[in-house]
């Protein structure tokens, strides 16, 4: 028979937040286990209730969902908290926020509610946007228009296993290339895939189908995240919970 942990079973999960924050400046560049670090101390700090998993090594009922590429900003990172006890999103969302570093912004937190499905069930594409300095858009857009124009554009991306081939093109729901303050910049709506594709390897796929070769760095900022529709709109994947506009009985403002 399992040997059980003595003490008393933890309390139960009586509340779901969900939560849209973003990584700016020099964080961009943190690992997504460095921010997992930061944001589970901030939570300490920030004195929210959190619920734990039971047996021998509890932890904090956290779950993150797809977090962007180190080194790429975003606006649209998410993550899912389980609390013991009853709180006001807003109050969390403030709380937290001054508990985290500058670089990291809790813009948005909502009540899970009932019978909305799961927020991974809602997010199956990101918004892009890519400023490569140094390229101008008589240069980007041809070469987009090649790869737009592809069935396929094979590259190589470097996994945990070492180099895989990948097809890029089959993630790009579109793309659109602007002027931008001295740099053109690519937009796009990248699909989920396996395995993933990210802004570099869209950038590489660019090089293999018109030498296209920034002399700088890209900068690339994920925008948004959200389910993909025929229109080719990327959907507010907190919107069904904003929606449901739950009431909180009995919940202390105060975190």
């Amino acid at each position: 028979m399992a040997r059980q942990p003595d003490g008393p079973p933890p309390p139960p999960t009586v509340q779901k937040l969900r939560i849209r924050y973003a990584k700016r400046g020099r964080l961009r560049f943190a690992s997504h286990r460095d921010l997992a670090r930061a944001i589970e101390r901030a939570l300490r700090r920030a004195q929210v209730p959190m619920a734990f998993s039971a047996g021998f090594s509890p932890h904090p009922k956290i779950s993150y969902l797809g977090a962007a590429p180190t080194g790429a900003a975003s606006e649209a990172e998410y993550l899912e908290i389980g609390l013991a006890e009853r709180r006001d999103p807003e109050a969390v969302r403030a709380a937290l926020d001054a508990a985290l570093p500058e670089d990291v912004a809790v813009l948005e937190c909502v009540e899970a509610g009932e019978g909305t499905g799961s927020l991974a069930d809602r997010i199956d594409a990101a918004v892009w946007r890519v400023e490569l300095p140094g390229v101008r858009l008589e240069e980007l857009a041809p070469a987009l228009e090649k790869f737009l124009a592809a069935d396929v554009v094979t590259v190589a991306k470097r996994t945990k296993n070492g180099l895989k081939d990948i097809d890029a093109r089959v993630a790009v729901a579109g793309a659109s290339a602007a002027e931008g303050a001295g740099c053109a910049i690519l937009h796009m709506v990248v699909r989920q895939v396996t395995p993933a594709v990210r802004p570099d390897d869209v950038l590489a796929a660019l090089v293999a189908v018109a030498d296209l070769r920034p002399p700088l760095p890209p900068r690339a900022v994920r925008e948004a995240q959200g389910r993909l529709d025929d229109s080719g709109t990327v959907a507010d994947p907190l919107g069904p919970d904003r929606a449901a506009g739950i009431p909180v009985p009995g919940a202390h403002a105060p975190v």
